[in-house]
């Protein structure tokens, strides 16, 4: 055979096993596809049994494909059966959300659930089809992790993750878990156990610890937690996945050991302080051990956790840069996108945009590009954290040019208040959607620092998931209200509309307004108290008339579990604002040195506190019980539980510790059953005493001095071990009653007076 005729059977052979072996590639690739859809299909048919139990079998599942790289559904049917199509596990589960809500009337939130299912179950007229505009729907904030989630267990993750996918959502942070994956990368950088102790926080601060923020604040964290949450990581992530969900793990931006200097005291720290906290150290991205770090980091993470390829890191959170230098700033960004390429080439950096609303002083555009554009446009995505108030992309040319995604914060330290920009949240995504001047909005999402309040806010924002239109607020609050229900109500209806027009169009303060009962004892009115203010955006006496229909409503609705917890949670609100109107009654008394009337109205105080208390004991989500008893079962002996019982303790109180003045203290307040008679009811008692003890001398109260003695009262509950009740007592419609009964007309006379 001639030279000619062998090159060309070479090349023909080469030919040949090249074809062969791309076709063998992308047969295997097709086949993971196709393996990895009918993984979607199983899961989601599990969820649809753990939504819907005995009625799962009336429910048919396909996935089709998607329309123009975007989400969709269908809901159809075939004979009796009602089949759901959906481009994946989270778009079929979206599919069977809109048939529970819109076609069987049925809700499904963290605060009260209609399940109470038709039967039989009722056909849609017609295939309904829906496209979502939205590549990315995003959830949680670093925050949610410890304001909410700091002691859920599977059982509860396995819940939040099932409402994710009812409600669209398909790009969770995924942190839980990650401080085993740094121990890990310390571990084999040469760092001993003893090393790491002043590292790790106590498990109800890992997202300050997380964010670069504090060391071993409220620890050591025991190894015990470290590998029981690497286990509980994997099923998190494994379910998600499985439905479809692309979850944001976390990545290195710098934060390093207390102990790094004397293992590396060549390599250069930038020591930070957050809010008066013991310093910090961040190892300078111009170190070469910067990248070698988040190399390795990303290394382990996948190992252990493997990847999506999207990757969370914030620098800079709540700390001013050491210098406004653009190519300081460029250079930083630069090294941590480069830390997470190094190991993964896909890598795409996912940044909350809340720094540049924290500092925007700092960050002037000079600053702000030179951070961005230090990342490759494809790599990097935004997330615009507070878009329903303060958003940012509309003054960044939408953060010039770089993806991002329009969200809801809504609500700060997991505190309880009725709150919302109903208006704005139904119409401000689809106008930014469309608003030319958008630049690549790829999402929506929701970065709450805590869930688990004002459920109609969150269901009204992931309405807008399935749809690119502002949301008609009229048909949607009467839907809503019949689905969570179970039946349509004329006085319900009036309720909500003066809940629309007064607590949920609050366009004045951050987050919603505390009680002044969940705040330290004080005779000022209004007191700015770190941020958060007791002052009101809407006239009380509006509120006492929801509340008036509500009552009237409670004939036809009080079998009703969404109807018994908006009951409460209305009742609750009228009388804690109800408080601030005691609390100017004894402040006057105070000042007119009139004692009689000062013991009446603190008597009305402390009366006004149990009655709280007795109403918020009857539905279980209000109890501080049950946050402590969560805390304390993650713990394998009695020291464990301990510390975990006085993190729950202290993030909700202090924040910080006994010795010093906290920047944060009742940041996170709860108005919940317990929290109110164990904790906030003997603060303002000993308030009480101390200034009647000195109106009976004829003297002037030292407050200064009480205020030093309260923070040792305080850090001592902090450390306590009362019990308190983890199941709900008395019947919320019955309770609510009684209150309205005692306190509407003295209520209404009190702000009439005020008025006049």
């Amino acid at each position: 055979m001639n030279k000619d005729i062998l090159h060309k059977v070479s090349i023909w052979t080469l030919f040949l096993t090249i074809v062969f072996s791309l076709s063998c590639n992308a047969q295997k690739k097709f086949d993971s596809i196709v393996t990895g859809k009918k993984e979607e299909l199983n899961s989601v048919n599990k969820l649809v049994k753990r939504v819907l139990k005995g009625k799962a079998d009336d429910f048919k599942t396909e996935l089709i494909p998607t329309e123009k790289g975007k989400d969709v559904f269908e809901i159809d049917k075939k004979g009796d059966q009602i089949v759901l199509r959906g481009s994946d596990g989270v778009s079929i589960a979206s599919a069977l959300n809109f048939y529970l809500k819109n076609i069987a009337h049925c809700d499904i939130t963290w605060d009260g659930t209609n399940l109470n299912l038709p039967d039989p179950l009722p056909l849609p007229d017609k295939m309904i089809r829906k496209e979502t505009p939205y590549k990315y729907r995003y959830y949680l904030n670093y925050c949610t992790f410890n304001y909410t989630m700091s002691w859920w267990n599977w059982k509860r993750w396995e819940r939040e993750i099932d409402w994710m996918a009812l409600n669209g959502i398909n790009m969770p942070l995924a942190l839980t878990g990650q401080n085993y994956i740094w121990y890990k990368v310390y571990k084999s950088l040469g760092f001993t156990d003893k090393d790491l102790e002043g590292f790790f926080s106590g498990p109800a601060y890992f997202s300050w610890f997380w964010m670069g923020n504090l060391d071993g604040w409220d620890g050591p964290l025991p190894k015990n937690w470290m590998k029981s949450h690497e286990v509980l990581q994997k099923k998190i992530l494994e379910r998600e996945r499985s439905l479809g969900m692309i979850p944001v793990l976390p990545a290195f931006t710098g934060h390093v050991p207390p102990s790094f200097k004397d293992k590396f005291p060549k390599a250069k720290l930038v020591i930070t302080s957050w809010l008066g906290f013991p310093e910090v150290n961040i190892l300078d991205p111009n170190e070469p051990m910067f990248t070698k770090i988040g190399k390795k980091f990303i290394e382990e993470e996948t190992k252990t956790y493997g990847t999506n390829h999207l990757y969370s890191a914030d620098i800079f959170n709540e700390n001013t840069p050491p210098t406004n230098d653009s190519t300081f700033l460029n250079n930083v960004s630069k090294k941590v996108y480069q830390s997470m390429a190094v190991a993964d080439p896909e890598a795409v950096w996912v940044m909350q945009g809340w720094l540049f609303y924290f500092a925007e002083k700092f960050w002037q555009p000079t600053q702000m590009k030179a951070m961005l554009n230090a990342v490759p446009d494809d790599k990097m995505i935004i997330l615009d954290l507070y878009s329903e108030r303060f958003p940012v992309w509309n003054r960044t040319d939408a953060y010039y040019g770089k993806p991002w995604i329009w969200n809801m914060l809504h609500n700060f330290g997991g505190r309880i208040n009725l709150y919302g920009l109903m208006n704005d949240v139904a119409k401000d995504p689809s106008s930014a959607l469309h608003n030319p001047n958008s630049g690549k909005m790829v999402g929506i999402g929701l970065t709450m620092e805590g869930i688990g309040q004002n459920p109609v806010i969150y269901e009204l924002m992931m309405e807008n998931v399935w749809r690119e239109t502002p949301i008609d607020l009229n048909t949607w609050l009467k839907d809503y209200i019949w689905r969570r229900y179970g039946k349509k109500n004329v006085d319900a209806e009036k309720a909500w509309n003066i809940l629309r027009q007064t607590v949920y169009a609050d366009t004045i303060t951050a987050g919603g307004p505390v009680s002044i009962i969940t705040c330290l004892p004080t005779f000022n009115k209004d007191p700015d108290y770190g941020g958060r203010t007791t002052k009101l955006a809407y006239s009380p006496i509006k509120l006492l008339k929801a509340l008036d229909y509500m009552i009237e409503a409670h004939v036809n609705l009080q079998s009703s579990d969404g109807y018994q917890f908006d009951l409460v949670d209305i009742t609750r609100q009228v009388l804690a604002n109800y408080a601030s109107v005691i609390q100017q009654q004894f402040a006057v008394d105070y000042k007119k040195k009139d004692i009689t009337s000062f013991k009446k109205h603190t008597q009305q105080f402390i009366e006004l506190i149990d009655d709280l208390d007795r109403l918020l004991a009857t539905r279980k989500e209000f109890l501080l019980g049950r946050w402590l008893d969560n805390a304390k079962k993650w713990g394998t002996n009695e020291n464990e539980k301990k510390l975990y019982e006085k993190n729950a303790r202290d993030l909700i109180t202090l924040w910080g510790d006994g010795d010093e003045d906290s920047a944060l203290p009742d940041y996170a307040c709860k108005q919940w059953s317990g929290m109110l008679v164990g904790f906030y009811k003997p603060r303002w008692q000993q308030f009480f005493k101390v200034v009647t003890s000195a109106m009976e001398k004829g003297s002037i109260p030292d407050l200064k001095k009480f205020e030093e003695q309260i923070k040792k009262w305080e850090w001592a509950w902090v450390n306590g071990h009362e019990i308190y009740s983890t199941k709900p007592h008395g019947n919320p419609v019955a309770t609510a009653l009684k209150m309205y009964e005692k306190y509407a007309y003295q209520i209404s006379q009190a702000y009439s007076n005020a008025d006049k």
